[in-house]
């Protein structure tokens, strides 16, 4: 973010950005910019404009550096720009300050128009009430640069030292706001993430931000202290939104950033369901109480209460809540369809919701409030995370799936699944071992021992039939594990999840990378 100091204090300050609070960044035309630019200045704010330059100088250069590879091996830096590679320092920055002077300009043009729309909010807030003036400071400045928090104080290694799974970190999060200008912030959160080495998934939209980024603990931390500064999630985002767990960038093969309508994907436009008007959050402690009342009750038939997992069946198989019903659905944009479906299911019925870390229940809970057959609706606030970080031994059993490569969390040592060749406890995931298919598997060593390593005897036979040499098929959709699976159950009755239920099949590539 732009810096909230510079090297000097008070009336210079306040001269050099008035002086300038009018800049045109458009034009480029002058013959040479910056000889102009600084003859304006008087001898008390050249230094402001000097530090500007240093600063936008800086910027630009970071953004031509090339991100270190995955295993972090290689720690000498390198820079593209203008299709051309630079292997040290003086030759990328000979290059920037001869080829990219009306750049620099604008960039330095920039931070001073930026300190002085700083300067000019902090003047305003002091006489007048204003809503909002640090997202309107921001979204009259798009520089992506000036956004990029200073690193300058830390080495490379700092930053991508400790990204094993004992030293990294994963951040999970989701804000449900308002964004104007979601292209802006996909191209913002890439040049970030790239800048504190972080891989991931961040997924934007008109509606809001979802996240799962992994990486150093320092560049994790930077990355939260950036994205709690912003002014455009000044007042929807907290420290508490942030779940935590170990792991780093070796956890996802690359980084994804891209603009989408729904931040997590049920299939319907955010126009017609919005997040604005989901159920009742409740604490973990809450929400706890209620699932202690919830299974107190001895009589199910008679129950009031239904405890919902909003979560794909393949999350649910290896960890859940007790007596919760787990809806056998393959991705969350069934989700819709599985409540109309089953609407007397919830009619007159207080619903508790649940889900990964909270945000599929906005949408879904704000779809089942929409029909208005329930008594009530309820969700967990912060999600399973959250309830496990306060209640590791509480209602919730087995692990939890979380979509990238270390397939779940434990934070305790129940079972819950099985293998799906011989039937013994186990709950660790692998993919297929057929090429191309994208399902899971809960295949325990022994049978992985006897050559039982696809997710069903279809695309086992697939799988050797390719070894043999034949032509290459799609596998998606084929599995007889699929096959076999309604595209959408219909609950006869209120039904607690049983352990026998059909073994996941596919899919860490539908909807759920960019699930929280």
């Amino acid at each position: 973010m732009p810096s909230s100091t510079s090297p000097d204090q008070g009336d210079d300050l306040e001269a050099c950005v008035l002086r300038f609070s009018d800049l045109d960044l458009k034009n480029t035309s002058l013959i040479n910019p910056s000889s102009c630019l600084k003859a304006e200045l008087n001898g008390s704010t050249k230094k402001k404009y000097s530090f500007a330059k240093k600063k936008a100088f800086a910027l630009f250069v970071k953004t031509k550096e090339v991100p270190a590879k995955r295993n972090f091996e290689c720690k000498e830096k390198w820079w593209k720009c203008c299709q051309q590679s630079f292997t040290d320092q003086t030759s990328i920055h000979r290059h920037v300050a001869t080829q990219h002077a009306d750049e620099i300009y604008e960039q330095t043009a920039s931070i001073l128009k930026q300190l002085g729309a700083a300067l000019s909010t902090s003047k305003s807030l002091m006489s007048v009430d204003q809503k909002n003036p640090g997202k309107e400071c921001l979204m009259h400045s798009h520089e992506m640069s000036a956004w990029l928090p200073d690193i300058s104080c830390f080495s490379p290694d700092e930053l991508i030292s400790g990204q094993g799974s004992d030293e990294g970190e994963v951040l999970l999060y989701y804000c449900y706001c308002d964004l104007e200008d979601p292209q802006w912030m996909c191209a913002w959160q890439t040049a970030l993430c790239q800048h504190l080495h972080l891989t991931g998934k961040v997924r934007v939209a008109t509606e809001g931000i979802n996240g799962t980024v992994g990486g150093s603990k320092l560049a994790s931390r930077l990355y939260m202290e950036v994205m709690l500064s912003c002014p455009l999630f000044k007042d929807y985002l907290c420290k508490d939104d942030f779940k935590t767990s170990k792991g780093g960038a070796h956890c996802f093969p690359e980084l994804r950033v891209g603009v989408f309508e729904e931040i997590v994907p049920m299939g319907i436009s955010p126009s017609k369901i919005s997040y604005k008007k989901p159920g009742i959050h409740l604490s973990p402690g809450e929400f706890h109480k209620e699932v202690e009342k919830f299974l107190s009750q001895a009589n199910q038939e008679q129950r009031d209460t239904i405890l919902l997992d909003c979560r794909n069946f393949y999350e649910s198989k290896i960890g859940r809540f007790q007596g919760c019903l787990a809806p056998d659905i393959r991705k969350f944009s069934y989700f819709p369809s599985y409540v109309d479906k089953n609407l007397e299911l919830f009619r007159e019925k207080r619903v508790l919701m649940y889900c990964t870390g909270g945000i599929r229940c906005e949408r879904g809970s704000a779809y089942l409030k929409a029909k208005g057959v329930c008594k009530e609706v309820f969700q967990l606030k912060g999600g399973i995370h959250k309830y496990l970080e306060e209640f590791p031994d509480g209602f919730y059993k087995g692990k939890l799936f979380v979509f990238d490569e270390r397939y779940a969390l434990a934070y305790n040592s129940d079972v819950v699944s099985e293998c799906s060749y011989c039937g013994s406890q186990w709950d660790q995931y692998k993919l297929c071992s057929t090429p191309q298919c994208r399902q899971l598997v809960l295949t325990c060593p022994a049978c992985q021992g006897q050559g039982f390593t696809a997710c069903c005897v279809t695309c086992q036979d697939k799988g050797s039939r390719k070894a043999s040499g034949s032509t290459q098929d799609s596998f998606k959709e084929e599995c007889e594990c699929t096959a076999r699976r309604p595209r959408i159950p219909r609950e006869l009755s209120q039904q607690l999840y049983l352990p026998g239920s059909p073994e996941p099949g596919p899919a860490v590539g539908e909807d759920g990378p960019w699930l929280v």
